[in-house]
């Protein structure tokens, strides 16, 4: 059964991309099956109604596996910390321990 994957975003925020790239590397690793839809967010009432923590933002199955409380909600680019650097992506490594505590 695949992971359903939701990959949140904003036009304003090219970061998307990025961290699509990437989720389908960290898959293809762990030799994950998955089913990646794209949401778009258009306004801040949508940002709040789907606690959107800015662009990109990674749904599995329902979570958000980087959510941080307290972490604003809106239109934005949003920033991983990938160890060394920060990021638009939480990086491959990340994301694959991300989809390794989702897979069924």
């Amino acid at each position: 059964m695949p992971v359903t994957v939701t990959l949140q975003y904003f036009d304003g925020c090219p970061n998307w991309q990025d961290m699509e790239r990437d989720v389908r590397a960290a898959a293809e690793r762990i030799g994950a099956d998955l089913h990646i839809d794209l949401q778009k967010i258009e306004t801040q009432e949508d940002a709040e109604a789907l606690s959107f923590r800015g662009s990109p933002t990674i749904v599995l199955d329902g979570q958000d596996p980087f959510s941080e409380p307290g972490a604003p909600v809106g239109l934005t680019c949003r920033v991983y910390n990938d160890g060394d650097r920060f990021s638009g992506s939480p990086g491959v490594a990340a994301l694959e321990d991300a989809l390794r505590r989702a897979s069924p």
